[in-house]
């Protein structure tokens, strides 16, 4: 048996899907996650273990006799000093032949966003490396987004008119297949991954509608507002506020652009969001 590829976060909608297209493209793969059963039940042809990363007796059981190390972050971490970089260190102590880092656009320059803080340390971690800077997901639909959707028939964010290249996690998964399969061509690189085209948040309404067969309509919120709509939804401070400032950037043109990236590294067209909301439907269906 070759040495797998230990994927963080394989229960959460990045982290799976890294997770199902390395098992598509034939590599070993070890998921991980704080509910082993539960992953065994989800990717039958994975080795599966703990890893807690607030558990840093969980890290170096985990990673050993792994070869690669993909890495996200969740959204409820916000401490990433004890939590991600500590499982890079060990993972460099381990002896992880290659890290692939799943981070967020511009992260390599914003020292606001936790990806910053983690980025910096892979670097200097004595560890090859690639950065995978995707934008702002398809997947936002249906996990940040859904209740609003479904519940609702509503979009509620401080974004005001700005547009956003909506990546699909399945693309961001296929890419990093990609480098594993052929690390030293993609060492010390970071790629900004998006989706083929920007849409504003009135068009990514339309597509709902359309495909859900009722008016689903996009409500701009003030950032005050937006953080008290969060709040009541029950989200914690740490990840209300990362959202806030995520997606008050688009309003200055922060997501908008479409980089060639990836259907450069995949040899095919990125998947629409149109494609994406197609596929998904039923998530929003009451």
């Amino acid at each position: 048996m070759n040495a797998p590829i230990l994927v963080v976060g394989a229960s959460g909608n990045l982290g799976g899907a890294a997770a199902r297209s390395l098992l598509a493209s034939g590599q070993e793969v070890r998921v991980s996650g704080t509910n082993p059963a539960r992953l065994s039940e989800e990717f039958p042809g994975a080795e599966t273990v703990r890893l807690d990363l607030h558990d840093p007796a969980t890290f170096a059981p985990a990673l050993a006799g792994a070869k690669g190390l993909f890495l996200i972050r969740p959204p409820r971490i916000a401490r990433v000093g004890p939590t991600l970089n500590a499982l890079v260190t060990s993972a460099a102590r381990s002896g992880v032949a290659h890290i692939v880092f799943a981070s967020v656009t511009g992260a390599d320059t914003n020292r606001i966003v936790p990806h910053h803080r983690v980025e910096t340390h892979l670097r200097g971690a004595g560890v090859p490396w690639t950065i995978l800077r995707p934008g702002f997901f398809a997947q936002n639909l249906a996990d940040a987004y859904r209740e609003d959707i479904r519940d609702h028939d509503r979009i509620v964010l401080p974004a005001g008119h700005g547009r956003a290249a909506f990546v699909d996690t399945r693309d961001v998964g296929d890419v990093a297949a990609t480098v594993f399969a052929g690390p030293e061509k993609h060492n010390g690189r970071g790629y900004t991954l998006t989706g083929p085209e920007a849409l504003d948040f009135d068009t990514v309404a339309a597509l709902l509608t359309e495909a859900l067969g009722r008016r689903i309509r996009y409500q701009p919120a003030g950032v005050t507002g937006y953080l008290r709509h969060l709040r009541r939804a029950g989200v914690g401070w740490p990840r209300a506020l990362v959202q806030t400032i995520l997606h008050t950037g688009l309003r200055d043109g922060q997501g908008e652009g479409v980089d060639p990236a990836l259907p450069g590294l995949l040899g095919r067209p990125a998947t629409t969001l149109a494609q994406y909301v197609h596929d998904h439907r039923r998530l929003w269906t009451r």
